[in-house]
C-alpha cells in the first residue's frame, strides 16, 4: 500500500456508507478493512465511518455488559495498528469506557495509533432513542487535528439539539464537520436531515458531511442517503438511500476555507417507493442477520398477505418464500383463486392445508364446556388460532421464520388474533396504515424496485385490491362490519398516535364523536395484543413499540 501525504490545501475523504450487524465485531472489523483498501486504492487520505460503526447501532443495553464494551475497543485498537502503513487515516464510532462514564464515542486512527476520541454530547432520549439510559454524555468537544487539518465531529445528535456542539467546533477552529450518523428511516427523513445539515452549515460557516449507516437492525432500517453541503449551501455531494458503498469525495481549500468538489448526485425516492424499499430492506436483514434460510406465510387471497409475499420475494428471492393458504369452510373460491394467482405471479412455492380438521377438533373437545352459549367471536379466533399452530409447526419442521401480516390499522385497533395471525418473526408493513398499504401494492404492480429479486408487472392480483377487505371468519363477513371505512379509521388513528391529538380536536376536523370516542377506546384497550405482537420496520414518525409506549393498565379516556 503507497504511503499518502496529505497536501495543505487538497484533502480527499471517502465516506463508507456501510450495514454493520450489531455485535458482529470481526465482520465489522472486515468490512472496515475491505472500505479502507477501497479508500487507499483511490488514494484517499481519511475514511469517515458511521456512528457505533465497530459494533452496530443501537447497541441498546449490550453496552451495559462490559466484555463487549472492552472487545469493541480492542477491535478498534487493532484497526488503528495497520494504519502504521501509511494509508488513510479512519474515523470510527465505538462504545468507550473511561473514568468520566460510558460513552458513545468516535475514535481516530492514524499513524498506527489512536490519535484522538470524541463523545458524543447530545444523547437522544426521544422516539426510538433512549441513550440517556445507556450512555454518560461528553464534554463540548474541540476539533482534532488531522495531518494539518482541524476536524470538527460531532457525532449524530450533536448536529440536531440545541446544544450548541458544531459552534463550539467552529469557534475552536474547526474547518470540516464530519458527521457519524445512526439515523433511521421514517416517511420524509431526508429532507429533515438536509434543513438540519444547512442549519448547522448557516450558523457555523462550515461545510458538513453527513455520513449514516444503511441496513436493517431489528425494528429500524437505516437509509444511508449520505451527503455533503459546503459552507455555501450548495449540496455537492447526495449518496443512494438504501445501498451499500463506499464514496470519495475530493476537497479544496481556498481563500474562504474548504470545499467539497461536486460528486455523486443520486436521486433519491420518495413515497411509495421509499416506503417499498424500507420495507423490503428492513425484511430481507432481518431475515438475513438472524440466520433464516427462508420464510413461510399464510396467504389468505386478502391484500395485506399478499403484499407481505410480494416483499418477501423481492427481498429473498422466490425459492426463498413458502405460501400457504389454509382455507376453512368460510374461505371463498375467489379467495382461493386470488391467493393462488398472487403466488404463480410471484413463482414462490404455494401449497393449500386445510384447517377445518383442527378446528372441528378444538370445538368438539370445546363442545360440553361451551353447551348453551352462542357461537362468536370465540369460535372465529379458533380458526385464526388453527391457522397459527400450523404456520408454526412449518416453521418448526424446516427451519422457516413465519412472516406476519397485520397493517398498523389492525394492530392499532386490535383487529387481530392472540396466537393466530399475529403469530410470526417479522411483520414488514407493522406501521403501515390500511390506506398505506393500498398504495403500496399499487405501486408494486407498476414499477420493479431497485435491487428487488422479483418479477415485474402485477404481482398482486388487482382482484385483490378491488374486493372488500375481509377476514373471512363467517358468512360475508367484511372488516367494515366491526371497523370504520379505512379511510376514516386510519385518519383518525393518524390523528391520535402520530399527533396525540384530543377527541376534540378530531372532531373539529369533521369526524363523529362516536366514532373518534370508539377508535381511541379500541386502542388503548389493544396495547396487550402490541406488546406481544412481532417486531416491524418503522416507517412513520411514530411506531408501535419503540416510539409509542403507552401502559397496558390504563384507565384514561378523553370525555368531556
Amino acid at each position: 500500500m503507497s504511503t499518502l501525504t496529505t497536501s495543505p490545501d487538497k484533502l480527499r475523504i471517502a465516506i463508507a456508507q456501510l450495514n454493520p450487524v450489531m455485535g458482529d465485531l470481526q465482520g465489522n472489523l472486515a468490512k472496515a478493512r475491505e472500505a479502507r483498501k477501497t479508500a487507499a486504492d483511490a488514494q484517499a487520505d481519511l475514511i469517515l465511518f458511521t456512528e457505533l460503526f465497530i459494533c452496530g447501532y443501537p447497541p441498546e443495553d449490550l453496552v451495559s455488559k462490559p466484555a463487549f464494551v472492552k472487545a469493541c475497543e480492542k477491535t478498534v485498537q487493532a484497526l488503528a495498528l495497520e494504519t502504521a502503513d501509511g494509508g488513510p487515516g479512519i474515523i470510527i464510532g465505538s462504545p468507550l469506557q473511561r473514568e468520566s462514564g460510558l460513552h458513545n464515542a468516535v475514535m481516530v486512527l492514524d499513524g498506527g495509533k489512536v490519535i484522538a476520541e470524541r463523545y458524543k454530547v447530545d444523547l437522544p432520549n426521544y422516539g426510538e432513542f433512549d441513550e440517556q439510559r445507556n450512555f454518560q454524555a461528553g464534554a463540548m468537544p474541540g476539533p482534532v487535528n488531522f495531518r494539518g487539518v482541524r476536524l470538527g465531529i460531532p457525532v449524530c445528535e450533536d448536529i440536531w439539539g440545541e446544544l450548541g456542539v458544531c459552534e463550539t467546533l467552529a469557534e475552536s477552529g474547526a474547518e470540516i464537520l464530519l458527521v457519524p450518523n445512526g439515523s433511521p428511516y421514517h416517511r420524509s427523513k431526508m429532507e429533515v436531515r438536509h434543513q438540519v445539515a444547512v442549519r448547522q452549515v448557516v450558523e457555523t460557516g462550515l461545510p458538513l458531511v453527513y455520513a449514516n449507516q444503511t441496513g436493517g437492525q431489528d425494528e429500524l432500517l437505516f437509509d444511508g442517503g449520505s451527503f455533503v453541503i459546503n459552507a455555501n449551501h450548495h449540496l455537492a455531494v447526495q449518496l443512494p438511500q438504501f445501498e451499500e458503498l463506499v464514496s470519495m469525495t475530493d476537497w479544496t481549500r481556498g481563500e474562504d476555507g474548504w470545499s467539497c468538489a461536486d460528486g455523486d448526485r443520486t436521486w433519491l425516492p420518495e413515497g411509495e417507493e421509499a416506503d417499498y424499499l424500507a420495507c423490503m430492506h428492513g425484511l430481507r436483514d432481518y431475515v438475513n442477520k438472524n440466520g433464516f434460510k427462508s420464510v413461510v406465510l399464510g396467504l389468505s387471497g386478502g391484500l395485506d398477505s399478499a403484499i407481505c409475499a410480494a416483499l418477501a420475494v423481492d427481498a429473498l428471492g422466490k425459492d426463498r418464500v413458502h405460501t400457504v393458504m389454509l382455507p376453512y369452510r368460510y374461505t371463498s373460491d375467489i379467495s382461493l383463486k386470488d391467493a393462488k394467482d398472487c403466488a404463480e405471479a410471484l413463482g414462490c412455492r404455494y401449497d393449500i392445508v386445510s384447517i377445518a380438521e383442527p378446528v372441528e377438533g378444538f370445538l368438539n373437545v370445546l363442545e360440553p364446556m361451551f353447551a348453551g352459549t352462542e357461537s362468536g367471536v370465540t369460535e372465529e379466533n379458533l380458526q385464526s388460532r388453527a391457522r397459527g399452530v400450523i404456520l408454526m409447526a412449518i416453521s418448526n419442521k424446516f427451519g422457516s421464520m413465519v412472516v406476519t401480516t397485520g397493517n398498523k390499522s389492525e394492530m392499532a385497533v386490535g383487529y387481530a388474533t392472540l396466537y393466530g395471525d399475529m403469530n410470526g418473526g417479522f411483520n414488514p408493513i407493522k406501521d403501515l396504515y390500511k390506506m398505506q398499504v393500498y398504495a403500496l401494492a399499487d405501486w408494486r404492480n407498476h414499477y420493479l424496485p431497485e435491487g428487488a429479486m422479483g418479477p415485474e408487472g402485477e404481482v398482486v392480483p388487482q382482484n385483490i385490491i378491488d374486493k372488500a377487505p375481509s377476514a373471512e371468519l363467517r358468512d360475508n363477513q367484511t372488516d367494515q362490519d366491526s371497523l370504520p371505512p379505512y379511510p376514516v379509521l386510519d385518519a383518525v388513528l393518524e390523528a391520535l398516535v402520530e399527533h396525540e391529538k384530543s377527541v376534540e380536536e378530531i372532531v373539529g376536523m369533521g369526524f363523529e364523536r362516536a366514532v373518534v370516542e370508539r377508535v381511541e377506546h379500541l386502542l388503548y384497550i389493544a396495547e396487550y395484543k402490541r406488546r406481544q405482537s412481532a417486531p416491524g420496520v418503522k416507517i412513520t414518525t411514530k411506531n408501535f413499540g419503540r416510539d409509542r409506549r403507552y401502559p397496558i393498565t390504563n384507565r384514561f379516556r378523553d370525555r368531556h
